[in-house]
């Protein structure tokens, strides 16, 4: 139907009221402008096609359409922010149907970006989360935008735990496009920990769990290391369960080093391992938490040793393979330093004496004069 720019809101106006009327149906010459004079309306489409078929010759071609799907177009005429006051003849079917298309193409482009921004905003908290910092937005939003099946991102940074050394770590960060969703998910990291510089480093190849804690980069660096690492983490039941995970570079699987895991049935108190030694630390509610929060974590943490009342600086990790703590000097050498709650007691016992002895000035040497006072006493003639 062609109809001319400025008859658009008459036309729809007429065509709503004929609707009302119950006309179903709108017939019309294909080759000339339609307006509201020159439109015909039906209520049943068997006389529609009646009519068009007697008006059709050779010069002029007539057709019919539902009266609703007139009144959609002019509609969408209105809608597009074209000026109607113009006198210009467009083609309402074609007009209408290039607007329906734009206005779905850009629908999905909102919807799109509506849907790269939240997946954005996931992977982001994903890699927060496993300690990868906020440092990959731009990345992450090139390689989303790109579409492609898979992609990955390099990142390397250099570790350590308060001591100074050149451990550097090189890790490969593995993002892949779901098939039934077109998001894009944290899948796996690939870590190399190169000790020295020209010597093949080490490799592991870390997951990311949906439905329980995972290992974190720094984590990944402890195990890595050697250290043990306490997570929470969920059977096939889904049931959560805690146990301390600790690499075995003997045993391998799937290409991997294997993790021991020593569950919380296995007995092993980190906390009363540490009830053994001196700690000063320990003292004090929160610096204790915060000491059990590190080596939980797989850190070599520092802490302050008291023997004999002389403070000295060092550096523990735990050790749930024999339920102990490992304890290194400041040069990292392990040594055996440790005050058993025995010694403790009795260093306890021995205070207490020293203090009664201060309070209570019955001693020996005490009573022994009491004694000669009361001989002498005794032996004074009376009077």
């Amino acid at each position: 139907m062609i109809i001319n720019l400025a008859d658009t809101e008459m036309m729809l106006s007429f065509a709503e009221e004929m609707a009302y009327n119950g006309h179903r149906f709108a017939a019309f010459n294909t080759d000339e402008v339609t307006d509201t004079y020159t439109i015909e309306l039906f209520k049943t489409a068997w006389e529609a096609k009646e009519y068009c078929y007697e008006m059709t010759t050779d010069a002029d071609y007539y057709k019919s359409v539902p009266i609703e799907e007139l009144i959609a177009d002019l509609k969408a005429v209105l809608a597009s922010g074209i000026n109607t006051s113009e006198n210009e003849a467009i083609e309402l079917t074609g007009f209408a149907a290039r607007e329906k298309e734009r206005k779905e193409f850009l629908e999905n482009n909102l919807n799109t970006n509506t849907m790269n921004e939240k997946n954005l905003e996931y992977l982001k908290d994903q890699l927060k989360y496993t300690g990868f910092g906020e440092t990959f937005d731009a990345e992450l939003r090139e390689n989303i935008m790109k579409g492609d099946k898979d992609f990955k991102i390099m990142h390397t940074g250099i570790m350590n735990n308060g001591v100074s050394n050149k451990d550097t770590l090189t890790v490969e960060l593995n993002f892949k496009r779901s098939e039934q969703t077109d998001m894009y998910f944290f899948n796996s990291y690939h870590v190399n920990l190169q000790k020295e510089e020209n010597k093949p480093g080490l490799e592991q190849t870390f997951y990311i769990n949906k439905d329980s804690a995972s290992i974190t980069m720094k984590e990944a660096y402890n195990l890595m290391e050697g250290r043990s690492v306490s997570k929470d983490l969920k059977n096939k039941e889904g049931e959560s369960y805690n146990c301390w995970l600790k690499m075995n570079f003997k045993e391998s699987e799937n290409g991997n080093f294997k993790l021991n895991q020593y569950h919380q049935n296995y007995g092993y108190d980190l906390e009363a391992s540490l009830a053994k030694h001196s700690i000063k630390e320990l003292n004090t509610p929160q610096y204790k938490d915060d000491l059990l929060n590190s080596l939980k974590k797989g850190n070599l943490q520092s802490a302050t040793f008291v023997v004999g009342g002389v403070e000295s600086k060092m550096y523990v990790e735990a050790n749930p393979q024999f339920k102990t703590v490992n304890v290194y000097d400041t040069n990292l050498q392990r040594i055996n330093h440790r005050e058993s709650k025995e010694e403790k007691k009795a260093e306890s016992h021995k205070e207490s004496v020293s203090k009664d002895q201060k309070q209570n000035p019955d001693s020996d040497e005490g009573d022994a004069g009491r004694k000669d006072n009361k001989v002498k006493k005794r032996r004074s003639p009376s009077i």
